[in-house]
């Protein structure tokens, strides 16, 4: 299957049920190159990518999507963000011993938080246990809790290619009918179950999606892409020191030995400021702030 890195969305014509289908190959790999991540955490992880470009997709917003597992168990953080051009990046943390290789084992008694953080407006956030021993359980459980829209996901992820297969009921349109609704709802997620981790992994959308709904009325729609790509700036770091305070920060750079250095957790660029350059940052924000008054 050919590199490629891309959300594509498909739909069955005479039922309620729409679907989407992820595929991460070199934005997933850059992610991890940047870390030297465990094999069971490259998993996890590529697996929070592809459902935070999914989600991006299924939730309508203009701005950022963030996924974010805690525990107290060896892996304490996953964190994924995607934005609503299909932006991702993401990190994880964990204990340098690390040891066992599922959700279960890594993030015991874990949280899930979905966050939606638009440009304009409210941020809002739902939270789910890590429960069902995976992370498309976790999520087809906050889907059943919280959206009220029956949701069905698959994840994927082996260090090289991370895939992500969605199954959502739509409110009643082609079918009216309660009982025909929910005998094609449970007819196709018995026919996505038969769906195994490899073919997920290794068969190209056309392939896939004939293999599971040959029988059935599906259309599968143009790609769009998707890409990794860090929100880091000079910029945003030189702001994170204004917002310390001028005194602090000249007191910092004297303990630093006459430099900072801001570390991006993400993408591990480095921003580096000696003295002139956090004076020019100050004499900036003093000149903006005078601008505006």
């Amino acid at each position: 299957m050919a590199a490629q890195d891309i959300t594509q969305r498909f739909i069955f014509d005479n039922a309620d049920v729409r679907g989407e289908l992820a595929s991460l190959d070199s934005s997933y790999r850059e992610i991890l190159a940047k870390h030297a991540y465990p094999q069971p955490v490259q998993a996890l992880l590529g697996e929070m990518l592809a459902a935070a470009v999914l989600l991006s997709t299924t939730i309508k917003f203009d701005g950022l999507l963030i996924l974010q597992a805690r525990s107290s168990g060896p892996l304490s953080t996953l964190m994924v963000e995607c934005s609503s051009e299909q932006a991702v990046r993401g990190i994880a943390r964990y204990a340098d011993d690390l040891q066992g290789e599922t959700l279960s084992e890594l993030m015991p008694d874990g949280v899930l938080a979905i966050t939606i953080d638009p440009t304009n407006g409210q941020r809002y956030q739902g939270i789910v246990p890590l429960e069902g021993g995976s992370l498309a359980a976790a999520l087809d459980s906050y889907f059943a809790n919280s959206e009220q829209l029956p949701t069905r996901f698959r994840l994927r992820a082996d260090g090289r290619v991370a895939r992500g297969f969605l199954l959502q009921a739509l409110p009643a349109d082609r079918q009216r009918d309660v009982q025909e609704r929910e005998e094609t709802w449970q007819r196709l997620n018995i026919l996505a179950d038969t769906l195994t981790a490899e073919e997920l992994i290794s068969l190209d959308n056309q392939t896939l999606l004939h293999r599971l709904y040959h029988e059935e009325e599906v259309r599968l729609f143009d790609a769009r892409p998707a890409r990794f790509e860090c929100s880091c700036s000079a910029e945003r770091s030189g702001n994170a020191l204004v917002s310390l305070g001028r005194e602090d920060v000249l007191q910092l750079l004297q303990e630093q030995g006459g430099e900072i250095t801001v570390d991006c957790q993400f993408c591990n660029s480095r921003y580096r400021y000696d003295e002139a350059a956090v004076q020019a940052l100050f004499d900036a924000a003093a000149e903006h702030a005078r601008s505006l008054h």
